[in-house]
């Protein structure tokens, strides 16, 4: 018999292989600045997307995910950390992040603490939340920097970070100019004050822009990146923000005749009046050609052709972005690097195109809680699409879950990994957005039908909460109102429906107050079980009954120790005694009563059915074995 000789170069080829099977798999992790989800993938018709529809056809796309507060900074703060605003304590656009938590943990930073190198460019913080090296703890080398980012021939960094249109650029330089001679400081603010064009529409190369050149840089790094290591690579794409300015191709992909505007214009019936805006952000961009007016409700009032104008540049600024995820896709294909490599798309919140007489963000209206969120595995590899409700909260224990390495402790959101695997819907009932206004915060909390927003006065989650608190209230229902015309709160037919909100909220708020000392309370209380049987059995099934259910943490801890309470109690009462069945029986169901009755103080009438039903299920399994 021949003996197989392997060459030396074929025998390096093997051991890399098998270095790149037992690998820890890559993240691709790809933030877009406002996308909503004006994408194929999402059911938008009109939308002109292929290259995110390819990610979605091969993942789990998630059709009612929500952000936590719809604004960049707290936005970005809460899906990088996995905590809400109320815990980062980041609600605008000044406060930075480690100022207020100095050791709060990052995805990227986590990342890297597992043996991932992280990298970061484009848009992943929002820059004034963080540190001038965009939160230098992420990062296993500095933070690429956009001044190193290179351009097409012929072309420099665009004016004002935006604009490559000769005559926009020739304005720009005029009141630049004038600023010189008046002696202004502060000479960008200067020219942004007076001219700053809401889109622009100009036959150039896709590389022009700034978010060309974030893909181009991009690239560059999959081409010589270390493989010996797993890597997470942040992408922040700028657009669809404002202002709109994409390629000309990118707008002939839409013929403006055919755009149609938002149906409903003006505030709902019965409105809480501090939940709308007069879009200031909108109004910030100036250009002669434009004169903003304000309705008598005091909501920006746009001229029709302006509205059309300003909806085509955000999905031809939507397709931009597209053709240059695209992009970054097909390099990792090339490298051979999409095989083992997570690709996360997500949106920092959603974007009022009209709808209300709102424009931008800023609300905690289905328009601009509801961004895209998008996973997919290469490992798993199949096309899902969930509708019930997740948050951007989510995301830190699923890539953690995802890549098998250890959840931080206290994170706010639950694992989806269930989702991508087809296996089940989340048992979440609810995701909580939330939006200042001045002194008031409204929390709003959106099921998989309705929507409804409580107005506190001068107090956040984390702080007693009591009925006087309450300056207002909003309920939706999207199944007979998808455009949010009515506040359904004081209609006879919700009452029970208001009821049942103001209990889940009320218990929200309950679950926010203090959490670190309740975790670290029944952690303490569970550590050293007096009934070793009780307690391995209750562990047994609260695994079991997680899996499947996917609750957050601190309701997993208190499940277990629930069940522990019971299963001891039980046994204290039975064993030993010389009972017969039927008193057996007596105790057993006195204890589920107490039992459910304790479950329903953290859970709903629906998952208590569930948890008992499955508990049932894993009683039975371990009974026979």
């Amino acid at each position: 018999m021949k003996k197989l000789i392997l060459l030396p170069f074929l025998l390096l080829y093997f051991v890399n292989l098998s270095a790149q099977e037992n690998q820890k798999p890559n993240i691709l992790f790809i933030a877009v600045d406002d996308l909503k989800p004006t994408l194929g993938a999402y059911n938008d018709n009109f939308a002109n997307t292929p290259n995110i529809d390819a990610i979605a056809d091969k993942g789990t796309t998630f059709l009612n995910n929500h952000v936590q507060q719809a604004i960049c900074g707290p936005s970005r703060a809460s899906v990088l950390t996995g905590k809400r605003p109320d815990y980062t304590q980041v609600w605008d656009l000044k406060t930075k992040m480690r100022d207020v938590n100095p050791d709060i943990l990052t995805i990227p930073q986590h990342f890297k603490n597992e043996g991932y190198t992280t990298i970061g460019l484009g848009k992943i913080f929002d820059p004034r939340c963080v540190d001038n090296q965009k939160d230098q703890p992420s990062w296993s080398v500095p933070f690429i920097k956009e001044s190193s980012f290179s351009y097409p021939e012929g072309f420099s960094q665009p004016a004002l970070g935006f604009y490559q249109s000769e005559e926009i650029k020739n304005k720009i330089y005029e009141l630049r100019k004038k600023g010189q001679k008046k002696g202004v400081k502060n000479l960008n603010k200067y020219i942004r004050d007076q001219y700053k064009p809401p889109y622009e529409n100009v036959d150039v190369p896709d590389g022009a822009y700034v978010d060309g050149a974030i893909a181009n840089r991009s690239i560059e790094i999959i081409e010589n990146i270390d493989n010996s290591k797993p890597f997470f690579l942040a992408v922040g794409f700028k657009r669809p923000h404002l202002p709109f300015v994409a390629p000309k191709k990118y707008w002939d992909l839409y013929d403006e005749n055919k755009i149609e505007l938002a149906p409903y214009q003006k505030k709902s019936k019965n409105p809480v009046d501090i939940a709308y805006h007069k879009a200031g952000e909108m109004q910030s961009y100036k250009d002669p050609s434009i004169n903003y007016k304000l309705n008598s409700s005091g909501l920006l009032d746009l001229d029709k052709n302006l509205q059309k104008k300003l909806i085509h540049g955000y999905y031809a600024a939507t397709s931009y972005i597209d053709a240059q995820i695209g992009k970054i896709i097909e390099k990792l294909k090339n490298k051979g690097l999409d095989k083992n490599t997570i690709i996360v798309l997500w949106g920092d919140h959603g974007w009022h195109l009209g709808d209300h007489s709102l424009w931008n963000k800023h609300s905690n209206f289905e328009q601009a809680t509801r961004s895209p969120l998008i996973i997919s595995d290469p490992r798993i590899n199949e096309k899902n699409k969930v509708s019930s409700p997740t948050e951007f909260v989510d995301l830190f224990p699923t890539l953690c879950d995802l890549t098998e390495i250890k959840v931080p402790e206290n994170l706010d959101g639950i694992s989806l990994k269930s989702h991508l695997k087809g296996e089940a819907n989340t048992s979440k009932i609810f995701a909580v957005s939330q939006y200042p206004r001045g002194k008031r915060m409204g929390y709003s909390f959106r099921t998989n039908q309705l929507r409804y927003t409580v107005w506190i006065n001068n107090k956040k989650s984390t702080e007693p909460i009591y009925k006087e608190d309450i300056f207002g209230e909003e309920l939706y229902d999207y199944k007979n109102d998808p455009y949010e015309t009515e506040n359904k709160i004081d209609y006879k037919e919700y009452q029970k429906t208001k009821a049942t909100f103001q209990t889940l909220a009320a218990r929200y708020f309950k679950s926010q107050i203090n959490q670190k000392k309740i975790i670290k309370k029944e952690v303490v209380e569970n550590s050293e079980p007096k009934n070793k049987y009780a307690q391995k059995r209750a562990n047994t099934i609260t695994e079991f009954i997680a899996s499947q259910m996917t609750f957050p943490e601190q309701k997993v801890i208190f499940l277990n120790k629930t069940l522990y309470q019971k299963y001891a109690s039980n046994a204290k009462k039975t064993r030993g005694k010389n009972l017969t069945q039927d008193e057996k029986k007596v105790i057993y169901k006195a204890t589920f009563s107490a039992t459910r009755k304790k479950l329903l103080e953290e859970f709903t009438n629906i998952q208590v059915t569930e948890i008992s039903k499955l508990e049932r299920t894993k009683q039975r399994e371990l009974n026979q074995k």
